[in-house]
């Protein structure tokens, strides 16, 4: 069955372009079209879309709003357009608080001139989403407010909403653990991510105390210009420290490193940080695989990896390093996960030590750490 999509944009252009693209796949039906923030919920609840695209900017309604009411009143995966700047990664992440599941750069240029590789990663973005639907009615819409009309600029992050983990109608990869991990002095505590990444981030951090005693380094599949807005943003939301990480860094307890987007990052035995080019050849930049197996090759079984919900089989490669070294790797379970793709990879290849629930990983990893 086609994967039903709204598209919403207050640019006549966009709107075709994008409903065009994704016309193209024959498993993708653009099912409605909205201009602004109030149409697209008035069509998300005719419609019943499985998947909305959705502007920031808009008149009479902005995206975010737009987002927080879908939410509330039928929960549906949301890709939101940014624009790659750092206004854009603060809007977009305020989106993703607001309960948008993913993103996609806004770039015209990119529409005319690569139209194939556009084609390609919108709908592999649209059929990944749409898949996330089957768990959607499982969570709680973010505790935010909803009352109708633009959501202002300057408004400060909220925290995500508390979201408890149900159990998936589907059968799971491997059955959850809840016993409680086992204490060790580790060196270094390392968490890879993408799809879904943001928030359950963000969900785990702010658990943490302020002298919580391990290093930590977070990859985050994000692009370039968003890393620096979103480290601030924990930085903000946590009791220890955030920043993007650069090179000659020196890792310390307490404070969370957060790879910077379009790069890669590498640790060494030293608790020294390097930050390299991002190699072509790799699908991801930043690479969670890059960053686990050189803190395998640096701390041999002195490392705690948490993988969290994505796409694909990032980690999964790095996790095996590490177990091979005698490093612990936990996973997020199935169904509190976005998207079931990282975590599943290591699951299935019998890596993980622990899977838990993503509102226990950051209480687990205060109890095994300190």
């Amino acid at each position: 069955m086609a994967v039903k999509v709204l598209v919403v944009d207050d640019s006549g252009f966009f709107r075709r372009r994008v409903s065009e693209i994704l016309s193209s796949d024959l498993n993708i039906q653009v099912v409605g079209t909205a201009t602004n923030g109030r149409e697209a919920i008035d069509q998300a609840l005719a419609l019943k879309p499985d998947v909305i695209t959705m502007d920031y900017e808009m008149p009479m309604m902005d995206g975010i709003t737009a987002v927080r009411h879908i939410m509330q009143r039928c929960p549906t995966p949301v890709l939101m357009f940014s624009s790659l700047t750092h206004e854009g990664a603060r809007v977009t992440l305020d989106a993703l608080d607001a309960g948008a599941v993913d993103f996609l750069p806004k770039n015209f240029e990119d529409i005319s001139r690569t139209p194939e590789k556009v084609k390609q990663l919108l709908c592999e973005k649209v059929h990944s989403i749409a898949r996330s639907n089957r768990r959607y009615s499982s969570f709680s819409a973010p505790a935010h407010s909803a009352q109708p009309g633009p959501a202002p600029a300057s408004s400060a992050p909220v925290r995500p909403a508390h979201v408890p983990a149900q159990p998936s109608h589907a059968a799971p990869a491997a059955p959850a653990s809840s016993a409680a991990p086992k204490r060790k002095a580790y060196r270094l505590v390392a968490i890879g991510t993408s799809t879904g990444g943001p928030v359950a981030l963000q969900r785990v951090l702010t658990q943490l105390p302020a002298n919580f005693p391990a290093p930590l380094v977070l990859i985050q599949h994000m692009p370039a210009a968003f890393t620096k807005a979103f480290a601030e943003r924990l930085d903000k939301l946590c009791r220890i420290s955030v920043k993007e990480a650069e090179d000659g860094d020196v890792l310390r307890p307490g404070l969370a490193l957060l790879a910077p987007g379009g790069k890669q990052m590498m640790v060494d035995a030293r608790g020294v940080v390097r930050i390299l080019p991002g190699d072509e050849r790799l699908n991801y930049k930043p690479c969670v695989d890059i960053t686990f197996g050189s803190a395998a090759k640096s701390y041999n079984d002195k490392v705690l990896a948490v993988v969290l919900t994505g796409m694909g089989a990032d980690g999964r490669e790095g996790a095996r390093l590490l177990k091979q070294g005698g490093s612990q790797v936990w996973a997020q379970d199935e169904a509190s996960c976005v998207i079931y793709g990282m975590p599943m990879a290591v699951v299935k290849a019998n890596l993980a030590d622990a899977v838990y629930g993503l509102d226990d990983i950051g209480r687990h990893l205060v109890e095994a750490c300190m």
